[in-house]
């Protein structure tokens, strides 16, 4: 109690007006991170024709984004100890608007996933670290009125973000998604060095250097096979096979280490616990369907339905609406059970798998729109339920490490299962390929039909190239719908493992 009296103590110490600017600050910060990463999948198509990449290759300015920020959010606390919160959040935003910058200056695709690379890693402090200044700058009493404003002000920048980028991509090009984040990075870094309190460093703090290498070794062989599997013909490349060795040796130390170590990286004997280790399994399932989608979805509507770019951000935009919506009403929902609140978001999130597998090349807009808020009204609606789930049975001293495995799995959830639909859509478009080619002969009684023979031309080349064309994108299509079915068994899956959860105890009654 002394603890909590103290810091209500200091933050009654600030004006409200000092308070209300520092809370304007964290949040600018958080937003321009949010913004980035949603903004980024609005303009796939664009880039992978500038990089001549395939969609698997520019896929990667997502996945390792995200496999970045997975590996460096965990060492949030320890960089946070080490050089104090206010200088951690200012270098991170120079940091994150100067790679920002170089993301919209490069020219070739490797150039490109190692400036995401680093973008992704210097602002992956910036969002917990925010939210904790946040909290830190209130008094208790006020948090609950602090969380709204800061969850509100985060879920209005990815609305606004993807539908100005994709607007100005399609204006000018995809360079100037990115230009246009870097004078809101300039306006946040003079915001942090002015208003942000310097805070007093909490003293040496030891990271386990070999366990962070070695889970990030990990990750990494194991983004690269996933990444690289289906062009390298998997086992038959040697590459591969490297990766998957390696992958194998840097997990095991990693584990070996952490069961061992006095102070380990990650303490792993809080998976003893019943409802985190689902909690875990869930918010890895959470995030292979959160972004998943916004991956997916710019490639088909733009290079394949014919969308413009403006109309491809607003598809994702309105995403950010439904999570806006979403967290206003597990608000709402945060008296009744959990489980309950799980289990209604899943269930939305299923039943947006469903409809996606009615998508086709002539997919309406409006149908577009209402999935893409449909499925962030149900992330906005699960995140609060889960968080609550994952936390309730472990002591308050555990927590801050949990959450910092909790963010790692979720990103890590996204990043593996992005790549593993993109994997799909690669394997099944060339199966599917070979497979519709076979039909076009001579011999094929359908193509004499009236309808066909005045639509086709199967006698010159360039009639034979707008076939392939066409077949070409009824193949891609159907590997689409191969990975929507795969986001839907993840989602009914996560129904599943709610059911599981322990219910919470009520206190027991004083004697």
């Amino acid at each position: 109690m002394t603890a909590r009296a103290d810091a209500d103590r200091i933050a009654e110490s600030l004006s409200p007006a000092r308070r209300y600017m520092i809370l304007a600050t964290v949040v600018l910060g958080a937003s321009l991170y949010s913004t980035a990463l949603l903004t980024t999948s609005t303009i796939l198509p664009q880039m992978q024709g500038a990089m001549s990449a395939t969609q698997d290759e520019i896929a990667w300015a997502m996945t390792f984004n995200i496999l970045a920020t997975a590996i460096v959010t965990p060492m949030t606390g320890w960089l946070t100890a080490r050089f104090g919160a206010r200088n951690v959040m200012l270098w991170g935003m120079v940091a994150f608007t100067v790679a920002t910058a170089m993301c919209g200056l490069c020219n070739s695709l490797e150039t490109l996933v190692v400036w995401r690379i680093v973008q992704g890693a210097v602002g992956a402090p910036i969002v917990p670290l925010s939210q904790t200044i946040a909290l830190d700058t209130f008094p208790r009493r006020q948090h609950g009125m602090v969380l709204s404003i800061y969850g509100m002000a985060v879920g209005v920048a990815p609305v606004v973000g993807p539908t100005l980028g994709g607007y100005l991509a399609e204006i000018y090009d995809w360079r100037w998604t990115f230009f246009m984040m870097v004078p809101v990075g300039i306006v946040s870094v003079l915001a942090v060095h002015f208003v942000l309190i310097a805070d007093k460093l909490a003293g040496k703090r030891q990271l386990d250097w070999t366990g962070f290498l070695a889970l990030s070794v990990a990750m990494g062989a194991v983004q690269l096979v996933l990444a690289r599997g289906v062009r390298l013909d998997w086992l038959e490349s040697t590459e591969i096979i490297v990766e998957i060795v390696l992958a194998v040796i840097a997990f095991y130390v990693f584990v070996a280490h952490c069961l061992t170590a006095k102070t380990p990286f990650l303490d792993l004997r809080l998976l003893k616990d019943r409802n985190y280790s689902i909690g875990l399994i869930l918010v890895t399932l959470y995030g292979m369907l959160n972004f998943t989608p916004m991956v997916l979805l710019p490639p088909l509507l733009q290079q394949h339905a014919g969308f413009p770019d403006a109309l491809v951000g607003l598809v994702i935009g309105m995403r950010g609406a439904g999570m806006t919506v979403g967290f206003l009403v597990a608000g709402f929902m945060s008296r009744i059970d959990p489980r309950i609140g799980m289990i209604v978001g899943f269930t939305l999130q299923a039943a947006s798998g469903l409809s996606m597998l009615t998508f086709d090349l002539n997919v309406d807009m409006s149908l577009l729109v209402a999935n893409s808020m449909l499925q962030g009204f149900a992330v906005g609606i699960i995140w609060v339920p889960l968080s609550v789930v994952t936390f309730d049975t472990l002591p308050q001293s555990a927590r801050a490490e949990a959450a910092s495995v909790l963010h790692l799995l979720r990103n890590i959830g996204s990043s593996f299962f992005i790549s593993l639909s993109i994997a799909e859509i690669v394997r099944a478009t060339g199966a599917n390929y070979s497979r519709m080619t076979e039909m076009v002969t001579p011999y094929n009684p359908a193509l004499s039909l009236p309808a066909i023979t005045g639509a086709w031309d199967f006698e010159t080349a360039a009639g034979l190239a707008k076939v392939a064309r066409e077949i070409n994108r009824q193949a891609t299509m159907i590997g689409y719908l191969n990975a929507f079915v795969m986001y839907t068994a993840a989602s009914v899956a996560a129904i599943a493992l709610v059911l599981v959860v322990r219910k919470r105890q009520p206190p027991l009654p004083a004697a």
